[in-house]
């Protein structure tokens, strides 16, 4: 048997059909076999999975690796590191980046990185506009054979008029609009969610129509164009009504949230620069609506959006830190502990909105443990009790809210092609 043969013995595999015990045989970068009791080869390296999960790699939509342009943040190697550390084996990297990916010569100088540094695949986005700015498209013809899809994330495109343009162009072209939705008329200088805990505390605060007043503007133009639109990191009630009922009149939409909208709410705030994203955390009930969105399948993706700082530029407390946080090392561990173990969303869709469900909105191959497709496999240690301490990660960002939360479960092995990236 050739060296690059690995059993994965005994464990429970979660995939399409549900869950069940099986040994995964993964040959030359790919799964071979699937089976209740596969014969040890002689040169197979084994893996005991005994009482661990097996499932396909995670896939993330939504990360923020800050190179080219702001390194000390981030890098693509540090930030590939991490998401394999948190089970990730393909994430799709946002164009915020310094020059920003609106042309085949900038996008180039992000692939170039790419293809030297990162450990997992990495698909780069391209910028919807150029630079960014909202004022000139793309060239989205001449970008597509080389980008996942096309959002000016960090930024909503405020004028209707130009995400119109956007949006039959991305017809014709038939790529992705990833739209980050934010009315930037409605922030008036807010930077944690308008309610309760923002009124109590004396904090200047985002209301929730800021990002669903966008949402419902770009729901009608995309029935009208017909173009592929994803909503990027909802966060409150109102975008998951939008969306499921957009999706009911055929609007070709897809969506994304993230493990702290599903997990935390504004009740959980705290004076410090790691409570700090965008969009805010909202209500209680906001996080209700998330989780039934995620349930009944209004809600394809759960995307961490990665978004790392310094240590500095996180310690300003609420009013002064930057926004974002670290996501891919505690996302499965702290959804597993607060949804799958209290009975408010079932394993297998956990594990379809980090798999299969992100690659279908995104129109990727892949994402399902299956004989001949390419073994990109995480094993997961549901029984592993820890505090999460970002001392351990990879990510060279450290601000998280979920620091000292106590959570079960672990990634102990993400193989990409076969090959471990991260073996604990």
């Amino acid at each position: 048997m050739a060296e690059n043969t690995r059993l994965l013995k005994g464990g429970i595999l979660i995939d399409g059909e549900g869950r069940r015990i099986a040994d995964v045989l993964v040959r030359d970068g790919v799964v071979s076999a699937i089976g209740p009791d596969i014969v040890e080869a002689s040169g197979a390296e084994v893996t005991d999975c005994r009482g661990k999960f097996v499932s396909a790699g995670f896939t993330d939509v939504h990360v923020h690796f800050r190179e080219p342009g702001q390194s000390y943040k981030e890098t693509i190697r540090s930030g590939s590191l991490a998401a394999a550390h948190g089970g990730y084996t393909t994430v799709c990297a946002m164009p915020n980046l310094a020059p920003v990916p609106d042309s085949p010569e900038t996008l180039a100088l992000e692939q170039d990185i790419i293809d030297r540094d990162a450990c997992i695949e990495v698909l780069p986005y391209a910028s919807i506009t150029l630079g960014r700015k909202g004022l000139e498209l793309t060239d989205f013809a001449a970008l597509k054979g080389h980008c996942c899809a096309f959002s000016d994330d960090g930024s909503g495109v405020q004028d209707e008029a130009m995400m119109l343009r956007a949006m039959e162009a991305a017809a014709r072209a038939d790529v992705i609009l990833a739209a980050h939705c934010e009315d930037n008329t409605l922030l008036r200088g807010g930077y944690i969610h308008d309610g309760r805990w923002s009124a109590a505390h004396g904090h200047k605060g985002i209301c929730s129509e800021s990002e669903w007043g966008q949402i419902a503007r770009d729901l009608a133009l995309a029935g009208k164009t017909g173009c592929r639109y994803h909503v990027c990191h909802i966060s409150c009630a109102e975008s998951v009504r939008l969306i499921r009922d957009a999706k009911a009149r055929g609007v070709r939409v897809t969506c994304e949230t993230a493990p702290h909208y599903l997990t935390l709410c504004e009740d959980d705030l705290q004076e410090d620069g790691r409570f700090k994203m965008n969009p805010p955390l909202r209500r209680a009930e906001d996080r209700e609506a998330l989780i039934e969105g995620l349930r009944d399948g209004t809600i394809d993706a759960i995307a961490t959006d990665h978004a790392p700082h310094s240590a500095e530029e996180k310690s300003r407390g609420l009013v002064g830190s930057a926004m974002g946080i670290v996501g891919l090392e505690t996302a499965f561990p702290v959804l597993y502990t607060d949804l799958v173990i209290p009975g408010k969303v079932r394993l297998e869709r956990i594990i379809e909105a980090l798999t299969t469900g992100p690659r279908r909105a995104f129109r990727l191959p892949g994402g399902r443990v299956e004989p001949g497709a390419p073994a990109d496999l995480t094993v997961i240690d549901p029984q592993a009790d820890r505090a999460v301490d970002p001392a351990d990660f990879l990510s060279l960002g450290r601000a998280t809210p979920f620091a000292g939360k106590r959570v079960r479960s672990r990634i102990v092995l993400t193989l990409k092609d076969g090959k471990p990236v991260w073996h604990d």
